[in-house]
């Protein structure tokens, strides 16, 4: 099969197209006919060296943590999932003709929902789901703040929490045609960080209550602030920290408010703790991706040959939504 492998550098690594062996599924694992899937940070930091992922013996390290495709062999201990379903899940090895994940964490593609769409979905609303639902806590009529919220998993939460009932709903985004299109989403407020100062725009937008629950996707820089936005009893969820992983906290301001801070990564995962992640999100949100009520939204697609060239491209942060390579 065809598939985007990692070559090893000095200074990282770079990604290949090499002919290599179509993986095995192991006892609870699915082996799918790969047709789209969707890139990620941890993919960049994957090509670079941060980020291993063991591979079985004798096969190439393959990007790729989140595809769609169709099953064509099953393990012997799979149960729910037969040869000719459409899933989405997360994976092992997604940049490929053919790639593994564990049957439990699939999801059935909804029948209206295209390829590109599917492989945007796992990781983008299993992430935002957790972080809004399970760790927010988010209650309807709830404020809720989202900081990145035009990257693929912003999104997802931004549609998440309007499905939840947040209000007002409050968006950063430095680009005024990315507030636009956040707009068109559910937002409620929008507010462009190069240009004004968000602690400000937030109190403004809350009457100065601040907001109930901040999912943050940028991390250290805006943690001062964040605080002083927050309403008594905030929750803040750290999902990301693309701005930086140091910030200032002001321990005083944490106790007289009575904040939460909760870290949310799959990193230190078990699978046991994924499954369930999955299990939950499909229960409550597969229903409202077949209506089309919550949506993926797709920036761009690239074929998988030119992946080096979709991950230059998110690199750039210019994109809205997910990135997709098609096969």
């Amino acid at each position: 099969m065809k598939a985007m492998v990692i070559v090893k550098e000095k200074d990282g690594g770079k990604m290949e197209l090499q002919d290599a062996p179509i993986p095995k599924p192991k006892p609870d694992e699915l082996l799918i006919k790969v047709k789209a899937a969707a890139l990620n940070r941890a993919d960049l930091f994957r090509v670079q060296g941060a980020y291993p992922v063991a591979t079985a013996s004798g096969m190439p390290e393959i990007v790729g943590g989140e595809a769609s495709g169709i099953v064509t062999d099953t393990g012997n201990d799979v149960t729910g999932f037969a040869v000719g379903d459409r899933v989405m899940g997360m994976c092992v090895g997604g940049y490929a003709e053919f790639a593994t994940m564990n049957c439990k964490l699939a999801i059935p593609v909804p029948d209206k929902m295209s390829w590109e769409e599917a492989a945007a979905v796992p990781i983008s609303f299993m992430t935002e789901y957790d972080a809004v639902v399970t760790h927010g806590r988010l209650k309807k009529g709830e404020s809720v703040l989202v900081s990145g919220a035009s990257s693929g998993v912003g999104v997802a939460a931004v549609q998440i929490a309007r499905l939840w009932g947040a209000k007002p709903l409050i968006c950063m985004s430095g680009s005024p045609a990315k507030l636009a299109a956040l707009e068109k989403l559910g937002m409620d407020v929008g507010i462009n960080y190069k240009t004004e100062r968000f602690k400000d725009a937030v109190l403004a937008a809350t009457d100065d209550k601040g907001v109930d629950l901040i999912i943050d996707h940028v991390g250290g820089p805006d943690l001062k602030d964040n605080l002083k936005c927050m309403a008594i009893k905030g929750r803040l969820v750290s999902v990301g920290r693309l701005g930086g992983i140091m910030g200032e906290l002001n321990m005083d301001l944490l106790a007289l408010k009575r904040l939460s801070i909760i870290g949310v990564t799959f990193r230190t995962r078990k699978m046991a703790e994924r499954i369930d992640i999955a299990r939950r999100m499909t229960a409550d949100l597969l229903p409202a991706l077949a209506e089309g009520r919550l949506k993926p939204v797709i920036d761009r697609t690239f074929p998988l040959e030119k992946a080096a060239e979709a991950h230059q491209y998110m690199s750039s942060d210019v994109q809205f939504g997910k990135i997709v390579l098609t096969l």
